[in-house]
């Protein structure tokens, strides 16, 4: 095994530590024995240089813009796969052939009812409560109608216990969009599939036999697969940090979707769309774009750049061309479409945003489309959350059959008093 040497230059000692090879991407350097051996931590603020785990699940390639799940890159799963492909891919680490994703569809279908109890809940929050807020309670509360996926034993525990939070987030998902208006709530279809029952329990009322279009099923399925799994991205994180405490799955996930709530994670695709509405005309990009750049205006002009990528977000590349071939049909706002093409053309071409790395990333396209598809704002993280709930639980099963697992306890740097003396 290759190992790199550390010499301390307070006494020349020197210290080896292991490299542990990847598939892909950068090996890494087991600091695991780095206090024991020399008595000091690193120090890496916003886990920057830090690798947590070892998976199997998601490869990022930020500098030449790589996604991939399983191997696979994303741009052939999110154009040739459907979402339900994507989250058999994740679970079982092949896709299905057409019998196994038929009947991983038809189980899911039958999943998709919550206990009538969870209504109860949702009917005590008041009107004005912001669907994320719901939606964490809600899946929290699954946990207690399911106790007994605390001790998950076996792999096809795992696999029930995943199909079961799978199926169910986009139920709970329609039901705190129809709570926040107060109009009943529609059960699921067991007819429809997977993301035309989303659309379905969204916009019906009661005896109405809705017809969802192709092309906007066709549409949130992509956005759904692009937002299927990410690495340990923060939500991901979070999910694996409770997790590693022994916490029921649910509860877990539901960590996850507070962190996902935050505005520089999840909460960017609503952002985005708000901050387009404000410019509101083509005429008034030039100014926002003045404010972007003077580093003395707090303004942040959203949807670019990304935390990994520092090339094009592939994913962004994925809905630009989407966007592109289905706005007619989608009926995208054409006023908002020419501020997001104008502000698009100055970023891909002004050294300011080039030399910073400043490319649109996801976001800067999904809020159109899922305005498109007549979802509000207050409910785009939600539309995050039933995408990236296949991965989350993925993330959650990996963890729990990793031998190396241990409960998350970063060490810090102490920099406050010492020694006071009452």
């Amino acid at each position: 095994m290759n190992t790199v040497t550390l010499i301390d230059n307070r006494t020349g000692k020197k210290y080896d530590f292991d490299i542990l090879s990847s598939t892909l991407g950068p090996d890494v350097i087991d600091v695991r024995k780095l206090y024991t051996s020399i008595g000091m931590f690193t120090y890496d603020p916003g886990f920057t240089s830090t690798a947590s785990c070892s998976s199997t699940i998601t490869y990022i390639d930020g500098d030449k813009g790589e996604l991939r799940y399983r191997g696979y890159d994303i741009t052939d799963l999110a154009t040739k796969k459907s979402y339900l492909d994507v989250c058999y891919l994740l679970l079982n680490e092949k896709l299905p052939t057409k019998t196994q994703l038929t009947a991983f569809d038809n189980e899911l279908r039958k999943r998709s009812f919550i206990h009538e109890g969870l209504k109860g809940l949702f009917n005590a929050f008041p009107d004005r409560a912001h669907p994320m807020a719901m939606m964490s309670s809600a899946v929290s509360a699954l946990s207690t109608f399911y106790y007994e996926h605390l001790n998950v034993a076996n792999k096809e525990e795992a696999l029930v216990m995943a199909h079961r939070i799978i199926a169910k987030i986009p139920t709970l998902a329609a039901f705190t969009y129809r709570r926040s208006l107060g109009i009943p709530y529609i059960y699921p279809d067991i007819e429809r599939s997977f993301t035309e029952n989303f659309l379905y329990m969204m916009r019906a009322y009661p005896g109405e036999n809705l017809e969802i279009r192709d092309v906007e099923i066709r549409a949130l399925d992509t956005i759904f697969t692009l937002h299927a799994d990410h690495e340990q991205n923060a939500s991901t994180s979070t999910v694996r940090s409770v997790a590693s405490t022994g916490a029921h799955p649910y509860a877990a996930i539901s960590a996850g979707i507070n962190a996902l709530w935050g505005r520089a994670h999840g909460g960017a695709n609503e952002s985005v769309i708000a901050q387009l509405e404000i410019i509101a005309d083509v005429k008034n990009v030039d100014a926002f774009i003045a404010r972007a750049k003077d580093s003395n205006d707090e303004f942040r002009l959203m949807g670019f750049g990304h935390r990994v990528y520092k090339n094009f977000d592939p994913r962004a590349i994925i809905l630009k061309k989407l966007l592109d071939s289905l706005k007619d049909e989608l009926g995208i706002d054409d006023n908002l479409l020419k501020v997001a093409r104008r502000i698009e053309e100055i970023a891909l071409n002004d050294p300011y945003f080039i030399e910073r790395k400043l490319y649109p990333n996801i976001d800067f396209y999904t809020g159109l489309i899922l305005t498109a598809l007549k979802i509000p704002k207050s409910m785009f993280t939600i539309i995050f959350v039933i995408g990236r709930s296949v991965g989350w639980i993925t993330q959650w099963i990996e963890l729990q059959n990793d031998t190396e697992m241990k409960i998350t306890r970063p060490r810090q740097r102490y920099i406050g008093e010492k020694n006071k003396i009452l």
